[in-house]
């Protein structure tokens, strides 16, 4: 399974935005160029994050982005939902982790199983933790 990168560029640009907010509005253009991220496509993942609770917009002169609500209380896998990125491992299963196919074939468990142990790591994992992370690594380059 791979994600793609709307879900991967949320996520990064989730962890720039916490990086780098300090209680202040962070624009979409300072996040474009620190993440190498087209300007065109964070407005429409974070039409999508507002959309899902994620963000919250400042309008006018030094206008941004805040978090909605703490990094420790925004998982991993609210952000990939917000983008409207699926999170099953296979196809033929839809949102919910269901067969779609007419006869549900015998590895169905295995996929579902798969989904599940996808679905729980990416909710145990905070936008903090990997905040966390990220100023560690960035720590270690000085």
């Amino acid at each position: 399974m791979r994600l793609s990168t709307k879900a991967q560029y949320a996520v990064r640009a989730m962890v720039s935005l916490n990086l780098t907010a300090d209680g202040a509005p962070v624009s979409l253009r300072d996040i474009s160029v620190r993440e190498d991220i087209s300007l065109h496509y964070l407005e429409q993942l974070f039409a999508k994050l507002r959309r899902g609770k994620i963000v919250e917009s400042v309008r006018g002169p030094g206008g941004g982005y805040l978090l909605a609500r703490p990094a420790e209380q925004i998982r991993v896998d609210e952000i990939i939902d917000s983008v409207e990125e699926t999170l099953v491992p296979v196809s033929c299963m839809d949102e919910r982790g269901r067969c779609v196919c007419p006869s549900q074939c015998v590895t169905h468990g295995v996929w579902q199983g798969l989904g599940e142990r996808i679905r729980n790591f990416l909710s145990s994992i905070t936008l903090e933790d990997l905040t966390r992370e990220a100023k560690e690594k960035l720590g270690n380059r000085q």
